[in-house]
């Protein structure tokens, strides 16, 4: 199998990886599903020398880490006491 071949396989992998984290109800598995696609789209993107695919998803990486860190680090919200 060529690199060629290898990286087009990448970059399907990468579209379902980012159809599966669009089908999730759970805010924070949407993101990290969401994060690994973006980063495999950077790195196809990058591969191919298709720069707007790489940035756009670099973005969406930061944009992921952004969010996740901010869901991990709100307090957990208490049940009403009875």
């Amino acid at each position: 199998m060529d690199t060629a071949t290898v990286w087009e396989w990448v970059g399907y992998l990468a579209s379902v990886v980012v159809a599966i984290s669009l089908m999730m109800a759970n805010i924070k598995k949407l993101r990290w599903w969401n994060l690994v696609g973006a980063a495999l789209f950077v790195a196809y993107g990058l591969a191919i020398d298709a720069i707007p695919v790489a940035l756009v998803n670099f973005f969406i990486v930061l944009i992921d880490v952004y969010y996740l860190v901010k869901l991990y680090r709100e307090p957990v919200a208490e049940p009403p006491s009875e």
